[in-house]
């Protein structure tokens, strides 16, 4: 005994046993840049579950391998940038060697076709059912999910505003994906519904004033909404011009409403002054009022619906306006 302390065991040392397993190497490589599943891995590798299960504990106690749940499923990957650089530097030499084998390239076939099953499935369910598709993601995840997805392009620093903005839908929407909103209205009832329904959004404003003078000051807002609103409004022109002047430079006004209708019983029943707008006329007061880049669309019809036909319109507040 010469009285020296046993030296530990160098960790790449450990890494070169768990790496000098033909198995283990064959199924890094087939985890490299794809998440596969035990099943899918005794398929591609032809090894019972048994086998298959013990070398992936192995590589998953070394830091080799991630796993992450995926409803019944348990999904495999390599770990990546979790892996120090000497292992990284040892499995490139390994893997250099390895995947030059025939082995390793019916591997790599094998588990392509593998892939190809995954989407085949999902094509034989398109397949079977793009007549209801429409219907079944309703269903699933309700009517208006696209309209939810597309909140996801509003810019984090603007300030947005809905004149019009009835008991404050649109606002609760929109307010967790801007700066600030400010919501504006006639109506007493309607601001104090809004104000109750944005309580707990500390960047909604909800304030009372009329379209044709809005409660804003000049330039502050990067967009500004006016949904199902301007048929209520007796001179159009003047909110449209007011929407100009509270946006910043560059600026988008959309505007929602009815097409032209001859259903009379709107002005008695519920106060409208114009029974719709015709796209020429939109198009006309938007660049009146001072917006460039001014489109009209008609909108489809939504079946379930039983009011008129309605538009979207938008304009670009100019530089010099």
């Amino acid at each position: 005994m010469n009285g020296l302390s046993p030296q530990p065991r160098p960790a790449l040392l450990d890494q070169l046993g768990t790496l000098g397993d033909v198995t283990r190497s064959r199924i890094l490589l087939l985890l490299e840049h794809h998440e596969v599943t035990v099943a899918e891995l005794c398929a591609v590798l032809q090894a019972p579950q048994s086998t298959v299960s013990r070398h992936l504990k192995a590589l998953a106690d070394n830091g080799w391998v991630v796993s992450r749940a995926e409803g019944t499923s348990r999904l495999y990957a390599m770990a990546g940038a979790a892996i120090d650089a000497s292992a990284r530097r040892l499995w490139q030499i390994v893997r250099q060697e390895m995947a030059r084998t025939a082995t390793a390239v019916q591997d790599g076939s094998r588990l392509q076709q593998v892939l190809v099953e995954r989407r085949s499935k999902s094509q034989e369910f398109f397949h079977a059912s793009a007549g209801q598709w429409d219907q079944l993601r309703d269903q699933l995840f309700g009517r208006h999910v696209s309209e939810g997805m597309l909140l996801g392009l509003l810019d984090a620093d603007w300030c947005v505003a809905d004149l019009g903005c009835g008991s404050g839908g649109f606002a609760a929407l929109v307010a967790p994906h801007v700066r600030q909103f400010v919501g504006v209205d006639d109506s007493a009832a309607m601001v104090q519904a809004a104000r109750r329904r944005t309580r707990g959004f500390g960047n909604v404003e909800i304030r009372r004033g009329r379209l044709e003078a809005l409660p804003l000051d000049d330039g502050t807002c990067d967009l500004a909404t006016c949904i199902l609103v301007l048929h209520h409004v007796a001179a159009p022109l003047d909110a449209l011009r007011e929407a100009a002047r509270i946006l910043a430079p560059g600026g988008r006004l959309v505007v929602g409403d009815m097409l032209p209708h001859d259903r009379e019983a709107y002005r008695r029943q519920m106060g409208h002054v114009w029974l719709g707008f015709a796209a020429a006329q939109m198009a006309a007061w938007l660049e009146a009022a001072g917006f460039s880049d001014v489109r009209c669309r008609e909108l489809p019809p939504d079946p379930a619906a039983s009011g008129p036909g309605l538009f979207v319109a938008s304009g670009r507040r100019a530089a010099g306006a």
